[in-house]
């Protein structure tokens, strides 16, 4: 196998370069989309009546559809091709906005939740695939990291815009929108559609790919092809308890910090003045993302500090979590609340790398698909439980005492990695 060079994009050839170009704008128009009704989502659903149990349920059914077509999804890609499949996410996106922008009913807005969950599913992995397959085609044997990392910057700077004009938008013509008998937020969500139209304009005509020859049984073949999947996996968590604990961990990491993500906006609105409290609300939003992408950045630095022993690191960064959680709950002002935020929000992106570091070691190449698609079922499953039961709470007594008992859950994590520090420690190989 020939070595890969280095990565230079000057170097690169012109096609190589016109593809991450593409690539680039295709990723920051798509979150672009996402990032303008991310920021006001909760905000939406609140001006539409729903309470914060309705609205933990909407994002537990959008969860549990994620998490239900994510894997027989995977292979559809593969079989039918990257675009087609993409194509259908946003066709799923624009329906779910569409019925998003027609109702007030709960049902109706569960079932836009549904195709939420559909278009994620269908999203996975699919040009993000064909980048890279494109890319060792034009430029061989060029190291493909550096232009995954473009392709990411593009990607965090798309969601991170959206949110921002998500916020502002509902401040400069929410006024006009309500005259004509809208919400002040449908605005962002009217955006978001007109957006998404184009990411379909821009797919058509800027993405090319073979076509592949349609197998009339490959999407009966991913379904039938869960159980087998799902116990492949659970068979080798069983058999390694390291993997075991780990994904119990993760869980109740999910359980936990999965409603934060959700409600703060919903608790936080409050503490502004009505006049710019939806543009602050996307600037944190937009922060939060940014947030999380240098906290992911630090990691190294972070596990160095702990001499590269990743389970230590988790179990610091889930007992950080979960002091911060509590501090997150029990601020009243603004200025503390977005300062506990911002270090949430870090110490949340921190904690992903060891984890990953974790799960990795123990697994074998030729069972790591299977493994990653259990990781993330088990996380899809603690976010739903985590939101329906934390948002039930919230609406029984309040938001800072649901996130304590959420926090309550980091601390069982972190008994639980304690017990993985153990156990690693006992049996390093």
């Amino acid at each position: 196998m020939a070595p890969e060079t280095e990565f230079s994009f000057s170097a690169l050839p012109g096609p190589a370069q016109r593809h991450i170009r593409t690539f680039q704008i295709h990723q920051f128009l798509d979150r672009f989309a996402m990032g303008l009704t991310v920021a006001v989502v909760a905000l939406a659903l609140t001006d539409r009546g729903m309470d914060l149990f309705q609205i933990s349920v909407l994002f537990g059914i959008y969860a549990l559809t994620t998490m239900t077509l994510e894997l027989p999804f995977g292979g559809l890609a593969d079989s039918i091709g990257r675009k087609p499949v993409f194509l259908a996410a946003v066709v799923a996106s624009l329906i779910s906005i569409a019925l998003f922008l027609a109702t007030r009913d709960f049902y109706v807005l569960a079932l836009s939740f549904v195709c939420i969950g559909f278009g994620r599913a269908l999203r996975s992995g699919t040009l993000d695939a064909w980048f890279v397959e494109t890319f060792k085609t034009t430029a061989p044997h060029t190291d493909v990291q550096p232009a995954l990392a473009q392709a990411q910057w593009a990607n965090a700077m798309g969601l991170a815009i959206g949110a921002v004009a998500g916020g502002v938008l509902p401040d400069l013509l929410g006024a006009q929108a309500v005259t004509y008998g809208f919400s002040v937020y449908d605005v962002s969500y009217v955006t978001s559609f007109g957006v998404m139209l184009g990411v379909f304009a821009f797919t058509v005509l800027a993405i090319t790919e073979t076509p592949r020859t349609l197998a009339p049984n490959a999407l009966w073949y991913g379904f039938s092809n869960v159980p087998t999947v799902i116990g492949d996996a659970g068979r080798l968590a069983l058999k390694h308890p390291t993997l075991s604990v780990l994904l119990a961990a993760l869980a109740l990491a999910l359980m936990a910090t999965n409603p934060v993500e959700v409600i703060w906006p919903t608790h936080a609105r409050p503490m502004l003045d009505a006049g710019y409290a939806n543009t602050l609300i996307g600037v944190l939003t937009a922060t939060y993302f940014f947030s999380i992408a240098f906290g992911a950045w630090l990691s190294p630095w972070i596990s160095r500090m702990f001499n590269r022993r990743h389970a230590v690191t988790l179990m610091a960064t889930f007992a950080c979590l979960a002091g911060l959680q509590i501090a997150l709950a029990l601020q009243a002002g603004i200025a503390g609340f977005v300062a506990a935020f911002i270090l949430y929000s870090i110490v949340l992106g921190a904690s992903e790398t060891p984890a990953s570091s974790i799960l990795h070691t123990c697994v074998p190449d030729h069972q790591r698909s299977t493994m990653l698609s259990l990781r993330s079922l088990i996380q899809q499953l603690g976010a739903a439980v985590g939101l329906m039961a934390v948002g039930a709470i919230a609406e029984i007594y309040s938001t800072p005492v649901a996130w304590c008992v959420g926090a309550a859950c980091l601390l069982v994590a972190v008994i639980l990695t304690f017990v993985l520090v153990k156990r690693i420690d006992a049996d390093p190989a």
